[in-house]
Order: structure tokens, then sequence, then C-alpha cells
């Protein structure tokens, strides 16, 4: 079943999505309902819904509101709203569909369908990745990790990896060759597979390597040098931290 969460200011609005999810969508549950941002937020954190029906404008709040506050978004998003001057920046938060009030029950149907055809998809995928890179913590031998991208798995060896940076729900890797991959999981996921491996989160939203560490300049705005010469910044709360593992190392 694909789970989905609505969460509109309108009661109405909200009952008319359920009613025609369960009479076109059988395979669709409708987990849960909310009616303002910090209902629908508590919701999707709960619940771990595959998909969210998320109207725009919500008592002086908007949809955005809500995604910008979500750390990774694992979860398909389909606006449902009667403006359509948004539909641009819907985009631009990678929604899945944008369909406009009142709703064209086709159009429902197929955004519906490509929620489906994700998740059959990225569950075979997801395995194989987990088996990749679990399966390294336990083999040092196997010196990979295996990075999820739009053709399907990258198989890059953590040597290799010089540093990550994030932007939003994205993590760019920067790699010994010059070469930089894009990955739709949060620099969080990976922090977690690559801190036993010499890599260490010396900011909010940069994970080095720390291999390819070449320099330290200390101060209150201490920054590393990585072996292309990129400067990195260490944050003061990380600061300390960072210092004592360099010297224990």
């Amino acid at each position: 079943m694909i789970k989905a969460l609505i969460v509109d200011d309108e009661e109405n609005a909200r009952g008319n999505i359920e009613v025609l999810l369960q009479d076109y969508c059988e395979e669709v549950s409708v987990i849960a309902m909310a009616d303002n941002v910090t209902a629908g937020l508590k919701a999707a954190k709960k619940h771990k819904p595959d998909i969210i029906f998320l109207d725009i404008e919500m008592n002086g709040e908007t949809g955005f509101d809500l995604l910008s506050r979500i750390e990774d978004i694992d979860f398909d998003v389909v606006f449902t709203t009667a403006h359509s001057d948004y539909a641009l920046k819907a985009f631009k938060f990678n929604a899945a569909d944008y369909l406009l009030k009142p709703i064209d029950i086709n159009e429902l149907i197929n955004a519906v369908a490509k929620t489906g055809k994700r998740l059959g998809n990225q569950l075979s995928q997801d395995k194989l990745e987990q088996i990749i890179n679990r399966g390294g913590q336990y083999n040092e031998e196997f010196n990979k990790i295996a990075l999820p991208t739009v053709d399907g798995l990258l198989f890059v060896e953590r040597d290799h990896i010089i540093r990550c940076e994030s932007a939003d729900n994205y993590t760019t890797f920067f790699l010994h060759d010059g070469s930089k991959i894009m990955v739709s999981k949060t620099i969080k996921h990976f922090e977690e597979l690559l801190s036993e491996y010499n890599f260490f989160r010396v900011h909010q939203s940069h994970l080095i390597n720390l291999r390819h560490l070449k320099q330290y300049h200390k101060g209150e705005g201490g920054y590393a040098i990585m072996s292309d010469d990129s400067s990195v910044i260490v944050s003061r709360r990380k600061k300390e931290a960072f210092l004592s593992g360099l010297s224990a190392a």
C-alpha cells in the first residue's frame, strides 16, 4: 500500500481528496490528515508517508514552509491548490505533481502512479545499496560506497572521496580526480556510513575525509585545506572535537 498524508486547511478539501483516493486509487491508504503546517510536519515525522497531498496557502503559512522544515524529504509531494501561480516554485521543491482544484480524477490517478512506480524501483535499489554499504562495515577489504544516482548505483572507493558538501536534501561528493557526484540524500546519511572510516563532519554542510586533509588553519574562523586545495570551514561548535580527533589519530 502507498501511505498518504493530506495537509489542507479546508475540511471539505481534505475530505474530497480522501474520497477520490478511496474511489479511484485503491492502492492508497490515507494514514493521516492535518489542517496546518505544524500539524502536517508532526504527522509527516510520525507516520513517514510515501506521498503527501499538500495545499499551498494555509492560515498565513504555506506548504513550502512545511517542506523547508524537513531535513530529508523521502516522500513524493503532490501540491493541491486553487492557485496556478505557484507551479514554478513547487517544482523547485521537486514536486511529483501539481494539481489544481477542483482536482481532475485522471491527473490524480497519474500522480499516484508515479509514486507507485518510484516505490517499486526504490525497494530493489535501496536493498542493494544497504547490502553494499552495511556490508562494507564488516569487510574492511571492500573499500567502496554505493551512491544512488538517476541511472542506478555508482560504486566509489572511500579513499577517493575528498569531501562531501550538502545543499538542502542533496549531497555533492568531491573526488580525487576532480569529478563531482550529486546524490539526493542528506549529508547526515553519509556521515553515519563514513564516520568510522576517518571522515569527520566539520560543519553542518561539510563532511571531510581526514586522509585528504593537508593543512588546518586555526583561529576563531578556522578552516581545513584539503588535498585538492579546497578550503572547508570548521565550525566553532565542531572545532574542539575535530582537534581532539586529530591529536588522537
